[in-house]
């Protein structure tokens, strides 16, 4: 039985199927010959609706998270980005995937050789969707911060009717769900928390209404700090602000790590004096998470999988 779809995301997708013509018919209709054997999903993405094939074949992705996404339901992408890769992705880095630009700067000549029947864009890669759309049909799968579990389980669903993978997926957001639902309820007696993140030997904090702001915002962890901005590379803080603030629970972010550069480990920068006089430090409750799961690919199913599992384990 085929489990049914959430109601946030079953109206991001119309499928049409073009009929085939009549022998019998009395006048040839060469739409519906042209289309015969075709069939279409109509999709609402960030910028719009656009016609897709069903079940498309040669599919061009410039953002991490939805690889990691298809990755997970074996659909074959035909090329992807120049990209630092999680680990579980690291295949995609080799030669065997046509390399296509960067997240940021596509190779426009790369796609078209591809003659790609989708291209999927999002998040870093939202900017260029127009020039990339006049290739061929393309998608903007962005996820809107500010309602993160929504957005994400929309766009989510949304690839799996594309690619004819909605009963799996649809377990997976039953079981999600029923996990944010435990971590939530085990993070009101946890204490209050800090997300920071380490770069370049420098710290940032992320607050409510920023790109980490599900670990407060759904996931249910107290701000340390109710007066962080919406930044999108957080406030800069010191370690004076931490041993200040004395969070509960401080999580970790390496931005370094995320993107292969050799910095200082974020467990060095740290590791003073200030921090290690914090509540959350003494009681062993400072987590470093898996950060090219958080940085790279946040939007990605099975990323939103163990970020919550890694939330989970902080406030257990």
């Amino acid at each position: 039985m085929r489990t049914q779809a959430r109601p946030l995301a079953a109206l991001s997708l119309t499928v049409a199927t073009a009929l085939a013509v009549s022998a019998c018919g009395g006048s040839e209709d060469t739409t519906a010959e042209a289309s015969s054997d075709s069939a279409e999903v109509t999709v609402s993405h960030a910028q719009g609706e656009t016609a897709v094939p069903a079940d498309p074949q040669q599919v061009v992705v410039f953002d991490v998270g939805v690889l990691s996404t298809l990755d997970s339901l074996g659909v074959e992408v035909a090329g992807v980005p120049e990209a630092t890769y999680p680990e579980s992705l690291a295949q995609y880095g080799g030669d065997e995937y046509a390399k296509v630009g960067s997240l940021f700067e596509p190779d426009y000549e790369a796609v078209n050789a591809l003659e790609p029947d989708l291209i999927i864009v999002g998040g870093r890669s939202a900017a260029v969707y127009p020039q990339l759309a006049e290739i061929a049909p393309t998608i903007d799968l962005t996820v809107d911060n500010g309602d993160f579990l929504a957005s994400f389980e929309e766009r989510v669903t949304t690839l799996a009717e594309v690619f004819g993978e909605e009963d799996a997926v649809a377990d997976r957001l039953v079981a999600l769900d029923q996990r944010v639902t435990e971590v939530e309820a085990a993070a009101q007696g946890a204490g209050d928390a800090l997300f920071v993140m380490t770069n370049a030997g420098e710290v940032s904090a992320y607050g409510p209404e920023t790109r980490f702001g599900l670990v407060y915002e759904e996931l249910g962890l107290t701000p340390t700090d109710e007066g962080l901005t919406a930044a999108d590379h957080g406030d800069a803080i010191s370690f004076e602000y931490i041993a200040e603030e004395d969070p509960d629970i401080l999580l970790v972010l390496d931005r370094d790590a995320a993107i292969g550069e050799s910095g200082t480990a974020a467990q060095q920068v740290l590791d003073n004096e200030l921090v290690r006089g914090t509540t959350a430090w003494e009681n062993g409750d400072v987590h470093y998470l898996n950060s090219s799961v958080w940085y790279i690919a946040p939007n990605g199913l099975p990323s939103v999988e163990q970020m919550v599992e890694e939330v989970g384990a902080a406030v257990r």
